[in-house]
């Protein structure tokens, strides 16, 4: 039995009219009854039983009706699913965000440009930090991720999608608060709190590099688990940081973020992803992030 089978038998039985049936599949009428009555040989039961004006189904007919429509719809849909992998345009992506990378409006713009371009690609986020995220690339536990740091990887590509300035994040009650920008080195006296090195390490290295060309090197306070919580932890008096311009969007009680005057401390976003990439779901992923990189540039607050 083959497809053809199947749709001459489902057109003649929808149709009930082998003539109809024909001018319907493009074809003449012989060649139709033709290979009906090998389909039927094949099967070894009548399909249809002959009336004066067309033809009605037997019983068998009938089931087979059943199933040659679920067979044929089954074919379609398996036929659209192989196209749309192959064009990129189904599929499934899990998409890492590292140290609240997802703050940041491009990577917001990134994904809605997206999911509006490719709606039947399903993306799943996953959040953890760079280290970690580097692990789940190579093991294929996400397919791309946001990260906030340089990393040097020859199994990895690294794209550098958007720069941002960061921003000194102080308590409320602070002698820098009521001014409207600092100087890093203003930052020297105070209790410096960050998240472990091992979580970014890139990162974590270029806050160091920047404040000690700022003349000074960090005191080291508290601990954060992440990004975000440093601004937390700043509220409850812990101390002073530094944070991506994006995350001033948080609004926590008794923080006052303030844009750092002369030489700013830039951070990155970079989109990881691995080498030699085949899924076209993925490629067309990083194609859309492409177009919304930002680089030399500042992001709006």
């Amino acid at each position: 039995m083959e497809l053809r089978h199947l749709r001459y038998f489902l057109a003649v039985a929808e149709e009930l009219h082998f003539t109809r049936a024909a001018a319907r599949l493009g074809i003449q009428q012989p060649p139709l009854s033709q290979q009906i009555r090998q389909l039927e040989d094949e099967l070894g039961t009548k399909l249809f039983r002959r009336l004066t004006r067309g033809v009605e189904l037997t019983e068998s007919g009938v089931f087979l009706l059943k199933e040659a429509r679920l067979i044929l719809n089954q074919v379609e849909h398996t036929k659209a699913a192989v196209q749309g992998l192959a064009r990129g345009t189904s599929g499934h992506i899990r998409v890492g965000f590292s140290n609240a990378s997802y703050f940041n409006p491009v990577v917001s713009q990134i994904i809605c440009d997206f999911r509006e371009r490719y709606p039947n690609v399903v993306l799943t986020p996953f959040q953890s930090v760079t280290a970690e995220l580097v692990h789940a690339l190579h093991e294929a536990r996400v397919d791309v991720a946001f990260l906030r740091a340089p990393f040097d990887d020859d199994g990895l590509a690294s794209e550098l999608i958007v720069e941002e300035p960061l921003v000194a994040v102080v308590p409320e009650g602070h002698p820098l608060a009521a001014q409207r920008d600092t100087g890093l080195a203003a930052l020297a006296k105070d209790p410096f709190l960050l998240f472990p090195r091992a979580t970014s390490p890139g990162f974590y290295d270029s806050i160091i590099s920047a404040c000690q060309q700022a003349g000074f090197s960090p005191k080291l306070g508290q601990e954060a688990p992440d990004i975000p919580s440093l601004v937390h932890l700043v509220g409850a008096g812990f101390g002073v940081s530094v944070v991506p311009q994006a995350l001033s969007q948080i609004s926590a009680q008794g923080v006052v973020y303030l844009p750092i005057s002369g030489e700013r401390p830039m951070a990155w976003t970079r989109l990881g992803s691995r080498r030699n990439e085949t899924s076209e779901a993925v490629k067309n992923f990083i194609s859309t992030a492409r177009r919304h990189r930002i680089v030399g540039s500042v992001v709006a607050r």
